[in-house]
């Protein structure tokens, strides 16, 4: 019988990376002129995996959730890992945005992700496995032909390529 090879396209975010990232936000938001006496907060929930980021007004959210995404990507965030809510309205006059972290891949995305690599008609074989996709072949060739698809294609998700058998 034949080897058989695989990798997994996975998606994690380091959360001990995005604390560091929203600590140093506050730090920056405390010591920045335009925002020093604001009503400004930025949380971080690890167990819902989310940011909750409030604001005296919007420019100053704007400007808070820019200082945030700064602090991730100096840290190896990937941005595609965010989902950021809408902006409400909150009490007395401020206002607040929540930021959702990716933590695996959503059953609809690996759908998607399966649904490309099938168009591409390369001799793999994709399986969903929870929150990732598992693909083998029995060339490491067609593997790497694989994951250069999934980093040029449209998929707008968070993907790493892990586990290599």
């Amino acid at each position: 019988m034949a080897a058989k090879y695989s990798f997994d396209v996975l998606s994690k975010v380091d959360m001990q990376e995005v604390l560091n990232a929203v600590d140093q936000a506050n730090r920056e938001v405390s010591q920045r002129y335009d925002l020093k006496n604001s009503k400004t907060t930025i949380e971080l929930n690890q167990g819902e995996n989310n940011i909750a980021i409030a604001s005296d007004s919007e420019f100053s959210l704007k400007s808070v959730v820019d200082i945030i995404e700064t602090r991730l990507v100096k840290r190896n965030v990937p941005l595609k890992a965010l989902t950021f809510g809408t902006v409400e309205d909150a009490s007395s006059g401020t206002v607040r945005q929540k930021i959702d972290i990716q933590s695996g891949i959503s059953t609809e995305k690996c759908k998607e992700i399966v649904k490309v690599i099938k168009a591409a008609k390369l001799k793999v074989q994709a399986s969903i496995q929870d929150e990732q996709v598992r693909i083998t072949s029995a060339k490491k060739d067609v593997l790497q032909e694989v994951q250069q698809l999934l980093k040029d294609s449209t998929i707008d998700v968070h993907m790493e390529f892990g586990n290599y058998r």
